[in-house]
């Protein structure tokens, strides 16, 4: 079977968040996945097969990250949608039966595809004791992201500061059951951008997360109030980096980027 990885969130290789994906007519064994998913050593190894038609969606996808499988992967969506629409194994917009429902990617005219995705619900709550020392940050405030995401969401002082990160990745896992989410406003937004983010989610096998769509889900409604208006765009400044177009509709928060197929080769095990 072919396998290819995806850079996702960019529209170059070797940046944004790359992504194993393997298109299949059947799942097998949840063993095999979660060794594919090891194998491949990304974030996200994504999986999906065609379903009958006349459902309520086209394809089933699941996503695996080196250790575990999760319940809602952005990057690794956008990047099993290009390979279908790239291959030709799909034309326009594709519904995904997911653990988080049906998520729809549509492809734009420019080359994007935006992801139709469940807006986390945002529940303020005080810093755990011990995140500012394991961050290596004092946050401004803290946000719980519900249990599709599972993630800590903190506001820190500025860009400068969620640049500067270097937390204590074992200590840090202990205070959400995914991961942090640190953001700040942009320093410049005439560089592009209207808020900045790093991830860090060891508690599933990722020190850090290049490109997160899930996490822009909670991001987006949180800027988006903060900001006073709807679309904006995020970027994720890890070391490979990249930028994820967000527009908040109420319980539905869209997540736009490009992909790049980087490699692609046969699977023989």
């Amino acid at each position: 079977m072919r396998i290819r990885i995806v850079d996702a969130f960019s529209d170059r290789p070797f940046a944004g968040n790359p992504a194993g994906v393997l298109l299949l007519d059947a799942f097998p064994e949840d063993d095999w996945l979660q060794n594919v998913a090891m194998e491949v050593n990304h974030a996200e190894t994504a999986f999906a097969h065609p379903l009958p038609e006349g459902g309520e969606a086209d394809w089933a996808l699941r996503w695996f990250t080196p250790v575990t499988e999760v319940t809602m992967c952005g990057h690794a969506t956008l990047a099993t949608a290009h390979v279908l629409h790239s291959t030709g194994a799909h034309e326009g917009p594709v519904r995904f039966d997911t653990l988080s429902g049906v998520l729809v990617a549509t492809p734009g005219e420019d080359g994007s595809i935006t992801l139709d995705f469940p807006t986390a619900p945002l529940t303020r709550v005080e810093a755990p004791e011990g995140v500012a020392e394991a961050l290596g940050a004092e946050p401004l405030s803290a946000f719980d992201t519900g249990p599709n995401i599972g993630d800590l969401l903190l506001e820190l002082a500025d860009e400068k500061t969620v640049l500067g990160l270097t937390p204590d990745l074992k200590a840090l896992g202990a205070h959400s059951s995914r991961g942090i989410i640190a953001t700040a406003r942009a320093e410049d937004p005439e560089r592009g951008y209207d808020f900045v983010s790093r991830c860090f989610f060891p508690n599933v096998g990722i020190d850090e997360d290049p490109v997160t769509g899930s996490a822009h889900t909670a991001l987006a409604p949180y800027w988006s109030e903060r900001l006073g208006r709807t679309g904006l765009t995020g970027l994720q400044a890890s070391r490979r980096s990249g930028r994820v177009r967000t527009e908040v509709r109420g319980d539905r928060t869209l997540l736009s980027g490009r992909a790049v197929t980087v490699i692609e080769g046969e699977l023989i095990a």
